[in-house]
Parts: C-alpha cells; sequence; structure tokens
C-alpha cells in the first residue's frame, strides 16, 4: 500500500494544474513561444531588483514587520490615492507572500469547513482549489457567453446562496475570459452581498488593464465603510514581478491582528528586503506599469484582429486583463488541443478544461510580450486553425 493513502484527505484532493500540465509537457523547447501563464516576456525592471539589492546588502535579512513595513503600507495607501481616487490608512493595508497567499489568508479568515463560496467561473482554478483545500466549498456560477462577450447573471448568483453561502469571490477584469463589471454590476452584487449578510471577496488585480482608458470599475467606487469586504492583489502583473511572490490584502482595520496572526502561522512574513523592492515598485514604477499596459493593448489587437478574420474562432477583444479566452471551430476538447497545438505550431495556451465549468471548449493565450512575438503565434495559430 502506497503512503500516499495515509495522508489528509484535504491534501489528497487538490487538484493537478491544468495550465502547469501542458506547461511541463513542453517547457523549454526550441522556437516556443509561451501564451500559457498570467505574465509578460519582460523580466523586473532594473528600479525595483536595485532596491530589494541594496537592502540585502545592507544587511535587512532579519525578522521584519508581520504587517508588512511601514514604508510599504505606506505606498500601498499611496497607490491608492493616485489610481482609486481613495485615500486609506495604513491599518487598511497587509502584506503577503504572494496574491495567491493573500487569497489562502482571506479563505482562512472568512470560512470553516463545510461553509460555501460562491464564485464566477470560467475562473483561474486557484481559488476553488484554495477554498476545497481548506474544507470550505467552491460554488461555480457561469458567466454568460453570447457572440464572443461575457456576462453576468445577478439571478443565477442569487440562486446559488443557501445558508451555507459565506460569501461571494468576483474577480475583475477576470482571468481567463477578460470579463469586466460595470459599475452597476458591483453595485448590484454589493446590494445582493448585504441582503444575504455575505463577505465579497474582490480580485482586482487586472484593475489597471483596462483597455478603455484608465482603470476598471472597483468596488471602491460603490462601498460603504461598513461593507464587508476583503481586497486581494498582488505585485506580480503590474511590475513584472511573477517570480517575486509579494502581495497584499486590503482589509477592515479590526480585522488587523486575525491578519496578522495568519500571516505569523504560515510564512512569518514576506523578507524586509523584498518588500524593499516593492516600495521601489510602487513609488516609481507607474511609467513601466504604462508601457506595460500599451503593450498590451497592441498585442491584443494583433492578436485578436488575426483569430477573429480566420472566421473560425468566438471571441472579442477582452475589455481587461491579458487574456483572449478563444473558442476555436471544431476543438471540443481544449485540453488534447493545447497539447495539439504546442507540438504542431510552438505555441502554448492553457486549455479552458483548467478554468472550470463554462470554459471546456476555450483556450486562453495570455497577450503581454513583445507585438512582434504576438504577430508570429497569431499567424501560426492561424495556419493551425484554418486546416482544422
Amino acid at each position: 500500500m502506497s503512503i500516499v493513502t495515509s495522508l489528509s484527505p484535504r491534501a489528497l484532493a487538490a487538484p493537478e494544474s491544468g495550465i502547469v500540465e501542458v506547461v511541463n509537457y513542453a517547457r523549454g523547447r526550441d522556437g516556443l513561444l509561451p501564451l500559457w501563464v498570467g505574465e509578460g516576456d519582460l523580466p523586473t525592471p532594473d528600479f525595483i531588483s536595485r532596491a530589494a539589492m541594496d537592502a540585502l546588502a545592507a544587511g535587512e535579512t532579519f525578522y521584519t514587520w508581520q504587517r508588512g513595513i511601514p514604508e510599504l503600507r505606506r505606498a500601498l495607501s499611496d497607490y491608492y490615492a493616485r489610481h482609486f481616487a481613495v485615500r486609506l490608512p495604513v491599518e487598511h493595508f497587509y502584506v503577503a507572500g504572494s496574491g495567491m497567499q493573500a487569497i489562502q489568508i482571506a479563505v482562512q479568515a472568512l470560512t470553516s469547513p463545510g461553509d460555501e463560496f460562491v464564485y464566477l467561473t470560467p475562473a483561474w482554478p486557484n481559488i476553488a482549489a484554495a477554498l476545497e483545500i481548506a474544507g470550505a466549498r467552491s460554488v461555480g456560477v457561469e458567466l454568460q457567453f453570447e457572440g464572443g462577450r461575457w456576462t453576468v447573471d445577478l439571478d443565477r448568483i442569487e440562486a446559488a446562496i443557501t445558508q451555507k453561502t459565506r460569501g461571494i469571490f468576483i474577480n475583475t477584469p477576470s482571468n481567463p475570459t477578460g470579463w469586466t463589471a460595470t459599475k452597476k454590476d458591483l453595485a448590484d452584487i454589493l446590494v445582493l452581498a448585504r441582503k444575504y449578510d455575505l463577505w465579497i471577496m474582490a480580485d482586482e488585480i487586472y484593475a489597471l488593464y483596462y483597455f478603455a482608458g484608465g482603470r476598471a470599475p472597483s468596488f471602491l467606487n460603490v462601498m460603504e465603510p461598513d461593507d464587508k469586504i476583503i481586497f486581494v492583489n498582488s505585485f506580480s502583473k503590474n511590475w513584472s514581478m511573477t517570480g517575486w511572490r509579494v502581495g497584499w490584502i486590503v482589509a477592515p482595520p479590526e480585522m488587523g491582528q486575525v491578519l496578522e496572526n495568519l500571516i505569523q502561522y504560515s510564512t512569518s512574513g514576506v523578507a524586509q528586503f523584498m518588500q524593499k523592492g516593492a516600495v521601489a515598485a510602487l513609488d516609481d514604477g507607474d511609467d513601466f506599469v504604462r508601457a506595460n499596459i500599451a503593450k498590451a493593448a497592441r498585442s491584443r489587437d494583433i492578436l485578436c484582429d488575426a483569430l477573429i478574420a480566420t472566421n473560425r474562432v468566438e471571441t472579442l477583444k477582452p475589455d481587461g486583463a491579458l487574456y483572449a479566452f478563444l473558442k476555436i471551430d471544431g476543438v471540443t476538447d481544449s485540453r488534447s488541443a493545447a497539447i495539439d497545438i504546442v507540438d504542431k505550431t510552438g505555441v502554448g495556451l492553457a486549455p479552458g478544461t483548467a478554468f472550470g465549468a463554462g470554459g471546456e471548449l476555450f483556450l486562453r493565450a495570455c497577450f503581454l510580450r513583445d507585438p512582434a512575438q504576438v504577430a508570429i503565434a497569431a499567424e501560426r495559430l492561424c495556419d493551425y486553425i484554418l486546416k482544422l
């Protein structure tokens, strides 16, 4: 008998990532154009890395503030004042070891085993997995797809709420669909949460990747001070820091000690020298973020225009985030299609099966890359699609 059978049922139930499965299958191939994971093609800019290296060289290697160093919490407050037109005191901010850990901490704070949490699907798979591993139940509510565009149905969300429901997870702009909630959508969801006394966990990691200009609507635009909303976010996408694993939480200050305790008993805080890099990202990184967004917009247009022109792909240019979510005529098994595409074209895509209900017939392409590379990827994909 394998020793694996004696492991925790929760651990055994943790699903293999359908994205990582394809990545592991083809990682390192010559000529590969990797559009499968949610990151850009640029390394972390030097002004961020240098700040971290200077702090490391200065000996900032000791235990540090569990809630985040004061400089970083101040920088987060300033960031929200600039980009969200709201001035939140530093007591609202908590530094986590990645956006994923921010989600795990929020799940631990808001749920008990047996509780339910509603989320919109297709979705980044980690939220459902985090809930299930914690002993809660993830309840997916499918977005509507018609004419290449995704929309939310509030009646479906309400129908999914039971006496066991503790909250609603909302990721907007959305990974993988690009669905972006309007201000009215958010206000309506908030009314629903108030009606049933539910928490909202808001993942607004792609808020600045909003191609209509400015930034996407936020719950910060519609909430009142006593609303039960916790925000989770990450440094990964805006500042090309995916490998750093630094994120943050925005939460009511009265939760502070609870959140500090959960951080203490998981990582005991993020390394101080890494936090100094994060301070530099926030204080000096707006121009870099704007350049990243402009590049994403150009590459989005190149990729989507080419694929739509085949008349074999059902999609529209997404309003936000970093992904084209593609429904290709003739593809009925996106996992097999992702393997076939990487074998025949050298373009790495993520299978829609990785994103839950409603995503099975789709493939996801991340377009935060050099537009010239995306043009090559688009040419290869169009050639493949037209031969199906």
